[in-house]
């Protein structure tokens, strides 16, 4: 079968294709349903599929749908996974086996609405801030929201953002610009890459999700899909724990290096806040943690940036239901979206060699 086949055209037939995978291997996945609604009034959930015995002391566990339209490529995986036959492949039983756990979806609303953000603009992966604490302040892009976000839409405020990020690079370097625009900020709820104001329902459900599935695990490798960072197609695998943690040298054992860590400044991706990776370390301390971000490319970084602000507009501002709302949404799509066979075909490749190093490196301990 063509890994092509595995992925799908929208989030309510990503899970349709997802459930009936779980049934054509005997399971039935959990429902978490969202108390919100996709664009046609359709439920939304995050459904979670377990394999494997009860309080396992090792697990696999797969992510797709963080940032809601990046939800195309790990779905796809995760299908494939299920209908490839290739879950058979990790052992079940005796004092090796290992639990597969597989999220679909985390962030559903933004899979079913073309959104990288949860139904309260909020970047999944900067809201695991520890909110009781002082909240980061990203001062650069407190200097840049006002071009990047305006209130309308034309070739005029098109220009001033570019001219406004132009003169921010030339005084602080691309990755400053980067780090700035995607790191994270706290104080513009209807800005880009804003990490909430408190804790999201997506969050407290991954967490409620892991504490069950978690319960009795020692050592665990968290595969998290994404995309819209990197060359077309390519899967580069990203730690986000400390450079020098002891997590960060297990993981970077368990891929045999093929590793790399914004912190350090050896990835695509600028240093976050307030990361799932980070949430876990702190709500799972006493676990053999190795969590990496699959990160596959798609279009170059100014077109992706350029369709998210243009999507942020169009929820503050504009109806996504005219025509200029439509090529906001499908421009989005494709920004994180590679729906070719050949994108595809690599996506596959690249995962099937990742998960099947993880179940190595968990089959070791």
């Amino acid at each position: 079968m063509q890994p092509s086949t595995y992925f799908s055209a929208s989030y309510r037939e990503a899970r349709r294709h997802f459930l009936e995978a779980a049934r054509g291997i005997g399971a039935a996945p959990r429902a978490e349903i969202i108390p919100a609604a996709g664009p046609a009034g359709e439920e939304l959930a995050t459904d979670v599929l377990r394999i494997g015995p009860a309080r396992a002391e090792r697990v696999l566990v797969t992510i797709c749908g963080t940032h809601g339209v990046e939800g195309y490529c790990g779905s796809g995986v995760q299908v494939g996974w299920l209908e490839s036959g290739l879950w058979r492949e990790v052992p079940h039983e005796g004092p090796g086996a290992i639990a597969q756990v597989l999220i679909h979806a985390i962030n559903p609303y933004g899979f079913a609405w073309n959104r990288r953000v949860n139904e309260d603009n909020v970047d999944l992966n900067r809201n695991f801030v520890d909110f009781d604490s002082p909240l980061p302040l990203n001062a650069g892009y407190e200097r840049l929201h006002g071009a990047l976000c305006p209130s309308d839409w034309s070739e005029e405020t098109v220009e001033a953002a570019r001219v406004a990020s132009d003169l921010f690079a030339e005084e602080q370097g691309a990755h400053g610009l980067q780090a700035a625009v995607s790191g994270g900020q706290y104080r513009h709820a209807d800005g880009l890459f804003f990490g909430g104001e408190r804790p999201v329902w997506s969050r407290g459900t991954l967490l409620s999700i892991l504490s069950r599935e978690l319960a009795g695990a020692r050592r665990v490798a968290v595969v998290d899909y994404h995309t819209g960072l990197g060359p077309y197609g390519y899967g580069e695998r990203i730690a986000i724990h400390r450079p020098g943690s002891a997590a960060e040298q297990r993981v970077a054992a368990w891929y045999d290096g093929d590793v790399t860590n914004p912190a350090a400044g050896t990835s695509t991706s600028a240093p976050l806040s307030g990361t799932i990776s980070d949430g876990l370390e702190r709500h799972f301390p006493a676990l053999e943690l190795g969590m990496i971000a699959l990160e596959y490319g798609t279009e170059p970084v100014p077109e992706v940036l350029e369709s998210l602000r243009a999507d942020n507009w169009l929820h503050n501002h504009g109806d996504p239901a005219t025509p200029l709302g439509r090529e906001i949404k499908a421009r989005v799509r494709n920004a994180f979206y590679g729906d070719t066979d050949g994108w595809k075909q690599a996506i596959w490749e690249r995962a099937l060699a990742t998960q099947r190093q993880a179940v190595a490196a968990l089959a070791e301990g």
